[in-house]
């Protein structure tokens, strides 16, 4: 069983609450409608994968970088990792081009704000 591709994507993850860490885009804004958001997400895209298995346009590949364990039959375990990166990627890209157009409306200060909003006096 080969672990580089499930690898490959924790590290990917890691990377992505590192820049949500520093930004607080999601996590580090609101965990539970962050959570709440992802797992409906992966929710949907895995129902959405199922389809396509039962209908037989998608097909699992081989490959020896995959670790051979299923979530079902021809539905990998790296599937639902790849979706949850995914739908985090997506959310914080959007979490930060919500916030940016935020930041530039009038009457905004955006020297003092902080992705989680306006900072407070001990903050600024």
């Amino acid at each position: 069983m080969g672990f580089a591709y499930l690898g490959a994507l924790a590290l990917s993850l890691g990377g992505l609450a590192v820049l949500d860490r520093r930004f607080r885009l999601a996590f580090w804004a609101d965990p539970v409608r962050t959570a709440i958001t992802l797992v409906v997400g992966v929710l949907f895209f895995l129902a959405w994968d199922v389809a396509g298995l039962v209908l037989g346009i998608f097909a699992r590949g081989d490959s020896p970088h995959m670790t051979g364990l299923q979530l079902a039959p021809e539905l990998p375990v790296e599937e639902a990792v790849f979706l949850t990166l995914l739908c985090y990627n997506t959310l914080l890209v959007w979490r930060f081009l919500d916030l940016r157009v935020r930041r530039r409306a009038p009457g905004r200060d955006p020297v003092h704000e902080r992705a989680d909003g306006p900072r407070s006096g001990a903050d600024a």
